[in-house]
């Protein structure tokens, strides 16, 4: 059965109001059958990976994805005493950071998808996140000026607020947060991020994450 080769993307299938789906093996059974089924599917390959299939079966290129990963021996921390989270922020406040910051994201960078489908994808996810507790409020002078939300040592969703950005404040606010995971005894920290975003690869090479795991990120909107 071709089913077993696509995991449900339970996030962009709620946020399109489509079944959307990760294909697990790249074949032309797999992606045939994407190409006749309506639905979005995403397919991560490596960099140096031949396209030929992908282009052939209609998929098209959105994003480079790749994880910054830490060791708490390598992490480099920057603090001000101006800096404090929260885990009780409000979820509504936490929504408008989340409607500026992910421009860089593939779904706001898929063609095919509107940027208001884009917006609903990301905030379907900040608010289960909120409700598991898992989101971390960044304040700067008690001013709530951004968020970073958790699984585990994974840092999974961040944002800045638009009004914070550029200011070389972001170092210092993940600061606490990456502190707070390793004092839970996590070894190592990782996230994933675009590499079209520049910010934050800076920001993580400042504070002594390091990087691997590059995949190009492919979608295709079957309708």
């Amino acid at each position: 059965m071709l089913t077993k080769y696509f995991k449900p993307s339970v996030w962009d299938s709620a946020a399109f109001g489509m079944p959307s789906h990760e294909i697990l093996e790249i074949s032309v059974d797999t992606l045939g059958y994407a190409a006749s089924t309506p639905g979005h599917y995403t397919v991560r390959m490596d960099p140096l990976g031949s396209k030929q299939l992908l282009h052939v079966h209609g998929f098209y290129y959105c994003d480079t994805l790749v994880e910054p990963y830490c060791a708490a021996k390598d992490f480099r921390p920057f603090t001000r005493s101006q800096v404090t989270f929260t885990n009780s922020a409000p979820i509504e406040d936490l929504l408008k950071i989340s409607h500026s910051a992910f421009v860089h994201g593939r779904f706001h960078r898929d063609f095919q998808l509107s940027s208001k489908l884009a917006d609903q994808r990301y905030d379907r996810w900040l608010i289960e996140l909120h409700q598991a507790g898992k989101v971390f409020g960044l304040l700067y002078e008690e001013q709530l000026c951004g968020f970073i939300a958790v699984n585990n040592s994974r840092l999974v969703l961040h944002a800045m607020s638009a009004k914070m950005r550029g200011q070389g404040l972001a170092k210092y606010l993940w600061t606490p947060i990456c502190q707070l995971l390793f004092s839970q005894g996590y070894a190592e920290i990782t996230s994933s991020i675009s590499i079209a975003n520049l910010a934050a690869l800076n920001l993580y090479s400042t504070l002594g994450f390091r990087f691997r795991n590059a995949k190009d990120i492919y979608h295709r909107l079957t309708t």
